[in-house]
């Protein structure tokens, strides 16, 4: 779903105006957003399994390096490509591990999580909607608004988790086929959005929730022994692989500032 900037009102002569923070919705912005799931998924597993660091570790080690890049995020005065999706693919590894840890470590049920995720997600959402009275990432130019905008991205992943672990579960559809569901529903709010007018602000985050679940299937289908169902080309590889075509689409996107929303007129 492309959408184009909401808020063009100019301000004051000589009155300078902050930089939107994050990226103009195109069709890069949800070709990178799913690699930077499949990379949350396949990265967590292979600190988790391959380097022997357990879920708590590897959580820990995650979280101090998420902070830090949000750091440089917040300090950042408008959007910058590199900046941005590096904390997007942290994010989205420690939002992966915030569920594994609450169901591998400590039982809790994915029917639980799945719940309490929603409806943190939802309390977010309210909290933000009531302070700054709108939803849209056009809008996220200062550094409240780009604080909610981030605790609601957390929330998104860990709550795809936990959404995509329980449907793959209870529904046991395989990986390639779970995929497809997930792509098809995407549509759906696409079409939904287009033909019958659903509003762009609830269609952007519908979909964005749902990119989870369907990157995590892709990187499973991907990276899983071929006897479980999967490709066999394991958490490396496939960590290896999608991260360099992130790479390579930020590189582009940085010198071609494809992505860059529209500035207010000033």
């Amino acid at each position: 779903m492309t959408t184009t900037i909401e808020e063009r009102s100019g301000s004051a002569p000589g009155v300078r105006r902050a930089l939107t923070k994050v990226p103009e919705v195109t069709v890069y912005f949800w070709l990178i957003k799913v690699l930077c799931t499949t990379v949350g998924e396949t990265a967590a597993d292979y600190l988790d399994t391959n380097l022997n660091m357990g879920l708590t570790n590897t959580t820990w080690v995650m979280s101090v390096l998420l902070v830090a890049a949000l750091v440089v995020q917040f300090r950042v005065r408008g959007y910058v490509p590199a900046v941005y999706w590096l904390a997007v693919v942290l994010i989205s590894v420690v939002g992966t591990l915030i569920t594994d840890n609450l169901t591998d470590n400590m039982g809790v049920p994915l029917t639980t999580t799945t719940t309490v995720f929603a409806v943190a997600l939802a309390l977010s959402f309210a909290a933000w909607y009531a302070v700054e009275r709108t939803l849209s990432i056009h809008s996220v130019r200062t550094p409240r608004r780009e604080a909610f905008y981030w605790l609601a991205i957390l929330f998104t992943f860990a709550e795809g988790t936990a959404a995509g672990d329980l449907v793959a579960e209870r529904m046991n559809l395989g990986y390639w086929v779970s995929a497809i569901v997930f792509a098809a529903v995407i549509a759906a709010i696409g079409l939904a959005h287009y033909l019958f007018r659903l509003n762009a602000v609830l269609s952007f985050w519908l979909a964005y929730i749902l990119t989870r679940p369907l990157g995590a299937s892709l990187g499973d289908y991907l990276s899983q022994h071929k006897s479980d169902g999967g490709l066999g080309l394991g958490t490396v590889g496939t960590s290896a692989l999608f991260l360099a075509t992130i790479l390579a689409l930020v590189v582009y996107l940085t010198i071609s500032r494809r992505d860059r929303q529209a500035e207010p007129a000033r």
